[in-house]
């Protein structure tokens, strides 16, 4: 049997050259046909591709279409995980926008740089409050903090940014539950538990709801299952809140930003060897034997590339927040993410699973 090196080679080349045969002679012949059915007098091939190639132009290149922007005088919005990184500059841009601003910070008691930040706006539109999403009693304070600091409660609360979001790495024999437990409490159900809360507020303006998804909602990784897992159940519950709430004008959209690991720093090389050697050394002895140590750091050297290979401005990732909450008829799902990157979603959520597995594991 080839290596799986040689076989995974093999595959891509083939289905490269399947779709290169499918756009080379059967895209024409599919065009032709078309355009007799139309009446329209039918194109050469060379017409059909030249057409197809500027459609495809058109479509990289033409930036987003105009949709109408809604106004956000007398509107607030609601943002989680201010303390840094996406959640404060999202924070920071929409009150620029002219929103009025709650933004939830989990350091705000404990004297937080973005809690500090923020309050030196020195603003009645930029508002501060405590948040934890794990823990109930702060989601509860801060839903009335909302609720009785709106210009007009009666409007409701505009839209809910639920950014806030850990992440960490590790096999599925290295990471312990309480590690699953931990990752799932605040990017699942730290975005349930303060949608909830806010549900009713927004449901009254008649607004939407923005969940920060990523890369692995959709799709496995080697070491990444604790975050997969989580980000799975926060697409799945944005699919079910938005046909719940269609009735009632309420958008639900989710961002899937691609890798932006060195844009946020949560994974840098310090804290990737950090927690390898944590991992390794709180591993039982028959597990280290049975992986050897060459495997796992070869684990670690992946993880290691790809948190240093992401993209680096995390500002494609405001423009689409921005467009989710300032939009009127914003996109269900935003793909912001590197071609390689999407490039692997689409095959990995399209071909049969045993080829996508032999092309990429």
């Amino acid at each position: 049997m080839a290596p799986l090196p040689a076989l995974r080679m093999c595959l891509l080349v083939s289905f490269s050259a399947f779709v290169t045969l499918s756009l080379g002679f059967g895209l024409p012949a599919l065009l032709n046909a078309a355009t007799e059915l139309l009446g329209v007098a039918g194109a050469s091939v060379s017409e059909c591709v030249v057409v197809c190639y500027l459609l495809l132009v058109l479509y990289v290149a033409t930036p987003r279409i105009p949709r109408g922007l809604v106004k956000t005088t007398g509107k607030a919005v609601f943002i989680t995980g201010c303390d840094s990184d996406c959640g404060l500059a999202i924070a920071e841009h929409l009150h620029k926008l002219g929103f009025t601003v709650f933004a939830g910070c989990l350091l705000k008691d404990k004297g937080g740089e973005g809690a500090k930040v923020l309050e030196e706006f020195h603003s009645e539109r930029m508002k501060v409050v405590q948040l934890d999403v794990c823990n109930d009693e702060q989601v509860n304070s801060a839903a009335r903090f909302v609720r009785d600091n709106l210009e007009d409660s009666e409007r409701g609360l505009w839209a809910l940014v639920n950014s806030a979001g850990v992440s960490t790495f590790g096999g599925v024999e290295f990471t312990s539950m309480e590690a699953y437990k931990e990752v799932s409490e605040v990017n699942l159900w730290g975005t349930i538990r303060v949608t909830k809360a806010l549900l009713p507020l927004i449901r009254r303006a008649k607004g939407r709801v923005v969940n920060v998804s990523g890369l692995y909602s959709r799709m496995g990784n080697i070491a990444q299952s604790p975050v997969c897992v989580s980000k799975y159940g926060v697409e799945a519950f944005s699919d079910c809140l938005r046909y719940e709430m269609k009735s009632w004008g309420v958008k639900v959209c989710i961002i899937e930003p691609g890798n932006f690991a060195a844009a946020a720093g949560t994974l840098s090389r310090d804290v990737l060897a950090s927690a390898a050697n944590k991992l390794w050394a709180s591993a039982s002895r028959d597990i280290r034997e049975d992986y050897g140590k060459v495997r796992f750091d070869q684990i670690t050297a992946l993880m290691r590339s790809q948190c240093n290979g992401g993209q680096k401005d995390p500002s494609p990732v405001l423009d689409d927040i921005t467009d989710a909450v300032m939009s009127k008829r914003p996109y269900t799902r935003y793909n912001n993410m590197e071609p390689h990157w999407w490039i692997r979603l689409q095959l990995m959520t399209h071909l049969p699973a045993a080829l996508s597995d032999l092309l990429y594991f």
